[in-house]
């Protein structure tokens, strides 16, 4: 029985793409999620949802295994798991603005070559790689789908270690057929608002319920001019499912970005109205300044997650993203991406139901 190897279950994104591959393949198809031991029993409730929702039992196979091991922790399965493997979706990583150099480099980057090797070695139809957007480090202007390296530099370990993963899938290329998709900042579902964690964008949602009808937020001076990327985790797994599923994706890149994002302060501002807030005062600050002042602090008080991760950074961010060949090739298919106006509501809505979410995700 032909099989579909996953990697990132029983994670929001992976759970939720492995509804879109068994609704698209046949019968006959499995999907094999690798799962670490540590979610093992979160993965067997996980699978057991979905399989009753779709009427689709026996077709989750799980194995535990770890992406940092050469054999992906497979052992003596590992050549069985080859031979049955057709295709494989690689998701897993850290991802963690604040991580570690030495765990990023474990999991982001030698992880990728571990699962990019099992896919040589599967002689697969396709590998599907999930990168992501900020690749683009702070790479000034428009970074197209077929850039990578450019001379830019990186705001965290975060962005540095999916950079060279990627280089490191794109030196495999010519052995293995590969598509690469790089998602922009993924919030919640554009319908549900459903999220596995606050993050990013969050930090502005939570500062905005905290106040009265009139709310104050500072951000960077630029915030107004600089764009701020953000996409629905619901757009990302539909165009990755059908993307997935079609010739014409063949050795792309696909920016699953939004093609006409809001500036930071536009955001705000749209986060302000789905919040209810009569008015949304967006205060600009002197960034450098704040950087200096918290980082002289560093020595007594450690140093700033908010400066360690660069998310300053991202609300100027310098880069901009082309969806070329995302939109071209979704076109037809039902599958764009929302502007943010017409989902942040459903964020912020989630958010006060939801209260209690916290910041880490599934690593």
């Amino acid at each position: 029985m032909p099989a579909v190897f996953l990697t990132g279950f029983p994670g929001f994104l992976g759970s939720a793409l492995v509804k879109r591959l068994l609704d698209r393949h046949d019968q006959e198809t499995t999907v094999t999620c690798l799962v670490q031991s540590k979610f093992r029993a979160e993965a067997e409730e996980r699978a057991a949802t979905i399989e009753a929702d779709h009427g689709t039992d026996g077709r989750i196979d799980l194995v535990e295994g770890d992406i940092t091991e050469t054999d992906l922790g497979l052992g003596d399965a590992y050549d069985d798991v080859v031979a049955d493997t057709a295709h494989v979706y690689h998701l897993a990583a850290i991802y963690d603005l604040t991580m570690d150099r030495a765990p990023g480099k474990a999991v982001n980057i030698e992880g990728t070559r571990n699962v990019t090797e099992f896919a040589v070695a599967a002689g697969v139809e396709r590998y599907h790689y999930v990168s992501t957007v900020v690749v683009a480090g702070d790479y000034e202007g428009r970074f197209e789908e077929s850039m990578l390296q450019e001379g830019q530099t990186f705001f965290n370990y975060y962005e540095s270690t999916k950079h060279m993963a990627e280089v490191a899938v794109r030196e495999r290329m010519d052995e293995v057929s590969t598509t690469i998709y790089r998602p922009g900042v993924a919030v919640g579902d554009s319908e549900t608002g459903e999220t596995q964690k606050y993050d990013g964008i969050y930090a502005f949602v939570e500062g905005l319920v905290d106040q009265g009808n009139t709310a104050v937020v500072p951000v960077p001076r630029g915030a107004s001019a600089a764009e701020f990327n953000v996409v629905p985790s619901d757009y990302i797994v539909d165009a990755i499912g059908y993307l997935s599923g079609i010739d014409e994706s063949e050795g792309k890149t696909y920016h699953l970005a939004d093609p006409d994002p809001p500036s930071t302060t536009e955001m705000v501002r749209l986060l302000g109205e789905a919040a209810g807030k009569d008015r949304t005062i967006v205060l600009p600050y002197p960034k450098r300044l704040v950087e200096g002042l918290r980082g002289s602090l560093t020595p007594l008080l450690g140093e700033s997650d908010l400066l360690k991760s660069g998310g300053l950074e991202y609300q100027t961010w310098p880069a901009s993203f082309d969806c070329t060949n995302a939109v071209e090739d979704l076109e037809g298919s039902g599958i764009e991406c929302p502007h943010f106006s017409e989902y942040a509501e459903s964020l912020v809505s989630f958010y006060e139901a939801n209260p209690d979410i916290g910041t880490e995700g599934m690593n």
